[in-house]
């Protein structure tokens, strides 16, 4: 490498990236490429000196000539700190701005042949003159009030006087004392926020006016905001009061906008303002919402207020004013797609498409607001979504199991930190529409506290009459719900307010049928699970026969959730056998106890026989109808009645009344009046744990009472339901469709009814109707003389004085909660 004293001369190179460095200063440069460490290793061996060249593009990693400027800064290095192999911090002094004549070398590190850079006018003396003079006094205001803010804050323990301005800045002095206009450029570029492109435009220009011009606009933008600055400091010095300093600053802010010619801080405002005017919105909501825009404009966008009130004009947006999705109003589309997505359920499409035919017939009628209930797992939920589906309408599930605050539904008030809309208004933004398909799920399931009861709440959702105009706490203006479909769904409506209760069309949806569960299993469970698993159904064969006996033997429910799980046990049992390297499963009865272990449910009348005393009874819960075991014994005592297994009072005035009635006919009977005096008698409901309540079981108390003082066996494939009086009547219960559907799933021939619940045997379906003989029943005799096998022998004699007042009848059926 050459030895220079001059401008002139070979020298190491450092192509710069992204950093572009003017002359005048002194300033560190990191080093990390491994050409510039060789480079500097080279200079520090030499004289110091070394050329400082930005790329053009900061992406190239190994530049050539072609990649850099023809323009760099010869630098002199003051200072190498060294961090770790092969990573230096330079401090540098740069010099002068050099011109690049041609890179000597490439390797070990680029070596540039420069020379001085020589300096051009396209202007007059004059006009350079005065030019550089304006530049000066614009430095000056900028310098002057950089040494005003380094004096309020001086260095702890340090005097400021007779220090060097830190961090090369320069002092009024130096300003003055600079003549050359290049320099005087160079100078006032650390103190303007530049671009890097305007950097480089300064480094390679060579026309000394024209670099004037180009810092010129900056330096003036500067010191007028420098100007605007202390007057506003002055103005606010004399103010002690907090709001009157925030107003001054906001006037002031504008003003400095408005003579920079700046566009509006308020950019963010007039974007909300232009979402309003092309939102869909009421007038009514338009106007609030522009009430809060004009809040907003007088606040400082860093106060909780104004954040609040933007959140609130956001949330006002994302409501879907006005926006309705077409009904796709094709009655036979609609029944195809109900049909392929659920088995059964005949009433509850019946009556979705008697809504599409309405509005299809009137176009303006309010939405149903319709309430499933029925036991879990008979598909009230994926109903709804079929129903969303067969409208061609935007699908909502929400879940009120367990809500217990009122701001759950209508929102909380805007004074609450971290307010929001309630569930319905979320829903409506997620949604897209204002006419979606809304699924309130478990709505039996709301429960009440302190903080209100959300089932009040609801009372304005549900009721056509008052939601076109709900009006959430947080929004605060009337939203419409009134082409909204409401679905709620139950599992059962004792715990529904009646005032709720009163405005849902309730649509009951009982237990599947062996036959539509076998149905349900085909058609959806097994080509689910079989997608879940990985399997085709190439892979893996289930036999009708095999998933029949899954619903008899391994599931005993009025839906199809545990089925599902037993279908999933059979999917992995065969996923395994899959992994293993078979190609084909299939799986038939006798390979479920593989699979799945050991039967779990037998037929109830399978394992017994007919006994003394032993009567099946029908019960309804609340997820579904179930067999009932009612158990007689005598042995000698005093005539006294003892009553056991959880059973509330209605039952038990339902046993007394059994057993009066059993006395009062002993004769006609052929009971020994004397033995029942001489005998005491042990009811009992087995499943101890579980209360038992409710009237329907009257009839099977009595006949077990007769039974077991007869010593005539109860027939195990009979069921029977129904409330008694002392004269015995058999009364009619509620619960029918479930009871019979239990029956039939536990293997039950004969079922006995009141007679005045034949009405209620409409929707049971046929296959049912087929597999199980119904026999209605006015009086006890009725079935006694079926399930006792003879009856008696003489008729039962009217009363000579009016009958004891028989026990309330309570609820409907009995309860067995699980």
């Amino acid at each position: 490498m050459t030895k220079h004293t001059e401008t002139a001369g070979q020298y190491p190179v450092i192509p710069l990236r992204t950093e572009v460095q003017l002359p005048g200063h002194v300033g560190p440069l990191e080093i990390g490429r491994e050409a510039s460490v060789r480079a500097i290793e080279a200079a520090t061996r030499d004289d110091n000196l070394i050329v400082i060249i930005p790329q053009k593009n900061p992406a190239v990693r190994d530049p050539g000539q072609r990649d850099l400027h023809e323009v760099g800064v010869r630098a002199e290095i003051v200072q190498v700190v060294k961090h770790s192999p092969g990573r230096f911090t330079c401090v540098m002094r740069f010099l002068e701005r050099v011109h690049i004549d041609a890179l000597v070398a490439t390797e070990p590190f680029l070596v540039a042949s420069v020379s001085s850079l020589a300096a051009t006018s396209s202007s007059t003396a004059e006009q350079l003159i005065a030019t550089t003079a304006k530049v000066r006094d614009y430095l000056l205001a900028v310098v002057t009030d950089a040494q005003a803010k380094e004096a309020k804050e001086p260095a702890a323990g340090q005097k400021s006087e007779g220090k060097e301005p830190p961090r090369g800045e320069l002092t009024r002095a130096q300003v003055q004392a600079i003549v050359d206009p290049d320099k005087l450029v160079d100078a006032a570029a650390p103190y303007l926020e530049l671009e890097r492109d305007d950097l480089t435009a300064l480094l390679v220009e060579t026309d000394t006016m024209k670099r004037l011009e180009r810092i010129i606009p900056s330096l003036e933008r500067q010191a007028t905001v420098l100007r605007l600055k202390a007057d506003i400091g002055a103005e606010l010095e004399g103010e002690s009061s907090r709001t009157h300093r925030e107003r001054v600053l906001r006037d002031r802010m504008r003003q400095i906008q408005e003579e920079l010619g700046e566009q509006d801080d308020n950019a963010e405002i007039d974007e909300l303002r232009k979402k309003i005017e092309d939102s869909k919105m009421s007038d009514e909501v338009r106007a609030v919402a522009k009430k809060q825009l004009s809040r907003m404009s007088q606040m400082a966008s860093s106060s909780p207020e104004y954040n609040i009130a933007r959140t609130y004009v956001e949330n006002l947006l994302e409501i879907p004013w006005n926006v309705f999705t077409d009904d796709r109003l094709d009655v036979g589309a609609a029944r195809a797609i109900l049909d392929a997505e659920h088995s059964g359920l005949e009433k509850v499409k019946r009556r979705i498409l008697e809504f599409l035919a309405v509005r299809k017939l009137a176009p303006n009628k309010h939405g149903p607001i319709l309430l499933f209930v029925g036991p879990p797992g008979v598909g009230k939920t994926s109903l709804g979504r079929s129903i969303a589906s067969s409208l061609g309408r935007k699908y909502v599930r929400i879940s009120l199991g367990g809500v217990r605050d009122e701001a759950e539904v209508r929102g909380h008030r805007r004074t609450y930190i971290g307010a929001l809309p309630g569930r319905i208004v979320a829903g409506l933004k997620k949604a897209g529409s204002m006419n979606p398909v809304f699924v309130l799920d478990e709505i039996d399931k709301l429960a009440a506290d302190m903080r209100g009861d959300p089932a009040a709440a609801m009372l304005e959702v549900l009721d056509p009459e008052q939601n076109k105009d709900f009006v959430d706490h947080y929004v605060e203006v009337p939203v419409d719900l009134s082409k909204v479909m409401f679905i709620c769904t139950a599992n059962q409506t004792e715990t529904i307010s009646q005032p709720l209760l009163d405005r849902m069309e309730m649509v009951e949806l009982s237990g599947y049928t062996t036959v539509e569960k076998l149905a349900i299993a085909k058609n959806h469970l097994v080509p689910k699970q079989l997608g879940e698993h990985g399997i085709t159904r190439e892979q893996l064969e289930l036999d009708d026969d095999a998933v029949a006996d899954v619903i008899h033997s391994y599931t005993r429910e009025a839906g199809v959730r545990n089925l599902e799980r037993e279908i999933a046990a059979v999917c992995r049992g065969a996923a395994v056998k899959v992994a293993e390297g078979s190609e084909k499963i299939h799986i038939q009865k006798p390979q479920l106890e593989e699979l799945l272990g050991p039967p779990r449910y037998v037929s109830d009348t399978a394992e017994r026989s007919p006994e003394v005393g032993v009567i099946t009874g029908l019960a309804w819960t609340p997820v579904g109808g179930d067999i009932m075991f009612i158990e007689t014994r005598i042995y000698p005592g005093k005539g006294e009645v003892r009553l056991t297994g959880q059973m509330g009072d209605v039952m038990k005035e339902s046993a007394q009344a059994a057993v009066t009635w059993t006395r009062a006919n002993s004769a006609r009977l052929g009971v020994d009046t004397d033995k029942i005096a001489a005998s005491d008698l042990h009811i009992h409901l087995p499943q101890g744990a579980i209360k038992k309540d409710g009237p329907s079981a009257g009839v099977a108390l009595a006949v077990a009472v007769v039974s077991v003082f007869t010593k005539r066996p109860i027939r195990n494939d009979v069921a029977i339901t129904g409330e008694i009086d002392l004269r015995g009547n058999a009364l009619p219960v509620g619960g029918i469709k479930e009871k019979v559907l239990a029956a039939h799933r536990a293997g039950i021939k004969i079922v006995f009814l009141p007679a005045r619940n034949e009405k209620d045997t409409i929707d049971i379906p046929d296959e049912v109707k087929n597999a199980i003989e119904l026999r209605f029943m006015t009086k006890i005799d009725d079935a006694l003389s079926v399930a006792l096998g003879e009856a008696p022998t003489t008729p039962e004699p009217e009363p000579a004085i009016p009958p004891p007042t028989a026990p309330s009848r309570g609820s409907v059926g009995e309860r067995l909660p699980s």
